[in-house]
């Protein structure tokens, strides 16, 4: 009971130096499990956000990633027949088979996808008569692809797949083809030089492998800016472009768009040789979200493809999220080193001014061992409520983050708060020390004879 007497003692008096460590905690606390609870959360939120930006993951024919391999003609992810070469595809995929991807391992990770039909046609304008220079052009990129098609999947699920997510960066002026149509988006580089506005009507000349020409008319629905050589092209369904190709269920490139892990020593391994994989090896890569893991399950299900991942998003994907990790832990660190420098200064200035009141509890029995846990109790105590009001704040905090940096809240793992706790309760220990240490100094008859 004397204990606890000396303790209630404790509370009543130098109230506000004990309500400056109760705050230091508790801000403490909050900057740590907000952090934290982000950093636990971050990476499938970064990736989302960076998935935005144009796919991960691209699919081809495997004769025609073995002729990028060896001539290294491969572009970024978002490249297509908008670049400099004018030949047409001599390989292809299925269109068929691309619904296939949502049936892998890591279907729930793929959140879009498009296949793509990339050849090159003459444009004229819409009136045959015209014959004006300024209204024709040859060889131009086509890119017969998927806009919002919708997939009936055979496990009685339906998804949405095409450009219209795909391309999310985009400046459209105008509206989205809609699929299976004689619907079109031409490039703002490509509208200025025909002359072109959104509800014009343009015709395509193709000449085909068997040496027939054929036509279609497409009608422009909307005019894009990509910011890139993308503008020298021109979108339009993938049955019209194969039409016009004399190509039926053809294509000779899938986009995709996932959510992965970061690559790390296991994903880099398995990307260089899968078969170097050890059993244990093989099912944490195959059952982990690495680009390479669900590059490797789409190459399972898609005959005759080659999937491989974007170095250059990976890589970003990977830089930004550890940056941002980074930078978290090390305000979780500084919160933690200014909440202990700040304690132990609070705790120093308590007991130099309670030295009497420590000296006579010595002065009367009480050894060096309970005068030193009456003064961790009541720090102990106070820091516990300061701890319990920063967790319950940092939470609210980190959803704040969520909703104005992610656009979504951030879910909270319990093991945020038992780090925060064991972390704090170890600030607070190591911020004691040099306080206990004065007090196993003190000596009663010095101090109350005020020496």
């Amino acid at each position: 009971m004397f204990f606890f007497r000396m303790i209630f003692r404790s509370f009543s008096r130098q109230f506000k130096r004990r309500l400056l460590i109760a705050v230091t905690v508790c801000l403490s606390a909050t900057v740590s499990v907000a952090m934290l609870g982000v950093v636990f959360d971050v990476g499938d939120k970064l990736n989302a956000e960076l998935s935005t930006y144009g796919s991960n993951i691209t699919v081809q024919p495997k004769a025609d990633a073995v002729v990028n391999d060896l001539y290294n003609t491969g572009g970024d992810a978002n490249s297509n027949a908008s670049g400099t070469s004018e030949s047409d595809p001599t390989t292809f995929l299925k269109e068929s088979d691309a619904p296939k991807i949502k049936t892998i391992f890591w279907a729930f990770n793929i959140t879009n996808f498009a296949p793509e039909l990339n050849i090159h046609a003459d444009v004229n304008c819409a009136s045959e008569s015209v014959d004006s220079s300024s209204c024709k052009a040859s060889g131009v990129p086509i890119v017969g692809t998927w806009f919002a098609k919708t997939l009936h999947m055979d496990s009685g699920e339906s998804t949405v797949a095409g450009m219209n997510g795909m391309r999310s960066w985009w400046k459209l002026d105008g509206s989205w083809p809609k699929d299976d149509s004689a619907q079109g988006l031409i490039g703002t580089t490509l509208a200025s030089k025909l002359g072109v506005t959104k509800g014009d009507t343009v015709t395509l000349y193709k000449t085909t492998a068997d040496g027939s020409r054929n036509k279609q008319r497409i009608t422009i629905t909307g005019i894009y800016d990509s910011g890139d050589s993308d503008n020298n092209a021109m979108y339009i369904p993938s049955s019209t472009a194969q039409v016009l190709a004399n190509l039926p269920d053809s294509i000779d490139k899938i986009e995709v768009k996932a959510l992965t892990t970061p690559d790390n020593d296991l994903a880099r391994k398995a990307s260089k040789n899968p078969n170097a994989l050890t059993q244990d090896e093989w099912e944490t890569w195959y059952c982990t979200a690495y680009p390479s893991s669900i590059a490797y399950q789409i190459e399972e299900v898609i005959p005759g493809s080659v999937a491989k991942q974007v170095r250059q998003v990976a890589a970003l994907q990977g830089d930004v999220l550890q940056k941002t990790q980074a930078v978290m832990v090390l305000m979780t660190v500084l919160s933690l080193v200014a909440a202990a420098i700040a304690v132990a200064n609070l705790m120093a200035a308590s007991i130099g001014e309670r030295g009497s009141e420590l000296a006579l509890l010595k002065a009367i029995g009480a050894t060096d061992g309970a005068v030193s846990r009456l003064m961790l109790a009541e720090t102990a105590v106070i820091s516990l409520i300061g701890a319990i009001v920063g967790a319950l704040l940092g939470s609210g905090v980190a959803q704040i983050v969520g909703h104005v940096v992610f656009g979504s809240g951030i879910t909270m793992r319990p093991m945020v708060f038992v780090l925060v706790f064991v972390l704090l309760t170890l600030t607070v220990l190591i911020a004691s020390f040099s306080s206990i240490r004065s007090i196993l100094g003190l000596k009663p008859a010095e101090v109350l004879h005020g020496r």
